[in-house]
């Protein structure tokens, strides 16, 4: 196995450049990786045909003295909600089975633009609804840590490339926690912007206000270098801010060489006991905290009554958002179309019962239940009053402290099929990643270690006020850095290597 897979992207990018490595080796060696491994992880839904003539192409315009973006010839997954002219984008559905878009999503066609090499469309939960990729109309994906485990959702196929080191990078989307949860159960770095922060054109729309695109890495300094390609405004997202903002690759790098945890003060919520946690992912959380403690960082509870309330305002507002946005899947618009004898509604009802996987049907029947004549104010109504009460308890948090902590999630990877027959305990997972996405707030997940219940990844995630995304890499990489410290090196240098070594 080459040894060109165990890079990082910044150190990969940096070898690129000075011409001790081709492009071309870079991908093939990572598209070696797939074919080696993904008949076990089935992280990719699509790979590309066209990723050695696009590193080729790189390659040369390198040898030719062009100048070239910092991620230039680095391999780049791409999560199958976003759309792509040259794979198919099926978001994880049998209703877009085949389907080729005539547009690259914006986050997809900045990447191109910055050199990075596309090597597929990574698996994914159904229109990103669920949060273990088991919901995926072709198969799960399996954790690389342990292959009878769950590699977190909606976003495992990213997070589970990452991780068997089949890509340095890969792009995600987060709704409720669909970066950041399969980052904490795969011992990777996931990253929500700041609502607006990054375009969603081109992301097959889940929930509208909810939807976020961000970075899959194993690096923070990895995460910003991605964040600074495909972030900033975009004039085909009506939803995307004017900002201009900072590197957040050099915000990590200030986090990871400078002082910056001296006298931040960190907050962790009253309302989220130890008791809802397991037991090892409580002990990783509360080792990380103690760890930036000892180095001047300052621990502070803060209150977030309305939290609680959090799965169940997202479990409302989401499934009505879904059904209004999955209703074009409907046979005469996009989609595929079982033809059946009968009116246009029946080749649509027909379509949809074969199109649509159970997941999805659920969450279209809450949503239209939620939207409908006489239940609008009791639900949809009620739960955005909830919304607006989390982001003043985030409003009330941030004027006490710099960032808010949390475990990423209450327990490390479930075994596949455990959850899947219980909604409930399902949604459950996301308890502590639905409040950013419902503020509009950005989150970092990042490894704090192995669990001591079971050696399984755990993540500690960190909170910022709206536009502090950069504040998010330079604590996130100041921690990075004083975990591998005590480690002797990355988490994923001490994962399971499938197929041999790297």
């Amino acid at each position: 196995m080459s040894g060109l897979i165990g890079l990082t992207a910044a150190e990969l990018a940096t070898k690129l450049a000075s011409g001790e490595v081709s492009s071309v080796e870079a991908t093939r060696a990572h598209l070696d990786r797939i074919a080696e491994v993904d008949a076990e992880v089935h992280a990719f839904l699509h790979v590309s045909d066209h990723a050695l003539e696009v590193a080729a192409d790189i390659d040369r315009r390198r040898a030719a003295g062009e100048a070239l973006g910092v991620l230039a010839g680095v391999p780049l997954a791409i999560k199958d909600v976003l759309v792509t002219t040259d794979m198919p984008s099926t978001s994880g559905s049998r209703i877009l089975e085949g389907y080729l878009s005539p547009f690259d999503a914006t986050v997809v066609a900045r990447s191109r633009a910055a050199g990075l090499v596309p090597l597929g469309n990574t698996n994914m939960d159904e229109f990103a609804m669920g949060s273990s990729t088991e919901h995926s109309a072709y198969g799960p994906t399996h954790n690389p840590w342990d292959l009878d485990r769950i590699p977190g959702g909606s976003g495992g196929g990213s997070a589970a490339a990452v991780a068997a080191f089949e890509a340095p990078l890969a792009l995600g989307s987060d709704t409720g926690g669909s970066i950041r949860q399969p980052a904490h159960v795969t011992g990777t770095v996931g990253v929500k912007p700041t609502y607006g922060a990054v375009s969603r054109y081109g992301a097959i729309a889940l929930a509208s206000s909810l939807d976020q695109i961000g970075p899959v890495t194993r690096t923070v300094l990895d995460a910003g270098l991605l964040h600074d390609v495909i972030g900033g405004h975009d004039h085909n997202d009506s939803t995307s801010l004017t900002d201009l903002w900072p590197s957040f690759a050099e915000a990590a790098r200030e986090g990871a060489t400078g002082d910056v945890l001296k006298g931040l003060r960190i907050g962790v919520v009253r309302q989220l006991p130890d008791s809802g946690f397991q037991p090892g992912v409580s002990a990783s959380f509360h080792a990380a905290l103690a760890e930036m403690a000892a180095h001047g960082a300052e621990i502070v509870e803060v209150d977030a009554p309305h939290f609680e309330y959090g799965v169940a305002a997202y479990y409302l507002i989401l499934p009505a958002e879904a059904s209004s946005n999955l209703a074009k899947f409907d046979s005469v618009r996009f989609g595929m179309r079982v033809p059946v004898d009968g009116t246009v509604e029946d080749v649509m009802s027909a379509t949809r019962d074969a199109g649509f996987g159970p997941e999805v049907k659920r969450r279209i029947i809450l949503g239209t239940y939620a939207l409908s004549a006489g239940y609008y104010d009791a639900y949809y109504g009620s739960a955005q009053k909830v919304r607006t009460l989390i982001q003043r308890d985030f409003d009330a948090a941030f004027a006490q402290v710099d960032v808010i902590a949390t475990p990423t999630a209450p327990t490390t990877a479930f075994r596949l099929g455990e959850k899947i027959d219980d909604p409930l305990q399902m949604y459950l997972n996301d308890v502590t990643t639905i409040p950013a996405n419902l503020a509009g707030v950005p989150g970092i997940s990042i490894p704090s270690g192995l669990s001591a219940d079971d050696a399984l990844p755990v993540g500690i995630q960190f909170l910022a006020p709206v536009r502090e995304d950069a504040r998010l890499y330079r604590v996130g990489a100041a921690l990075e850095a004083l975990l591998v410290d005590s480690w002797g090196a990355p988490l994923l240098a001490k994962a399971p290597v499938l197929g041999g070594t790297r």
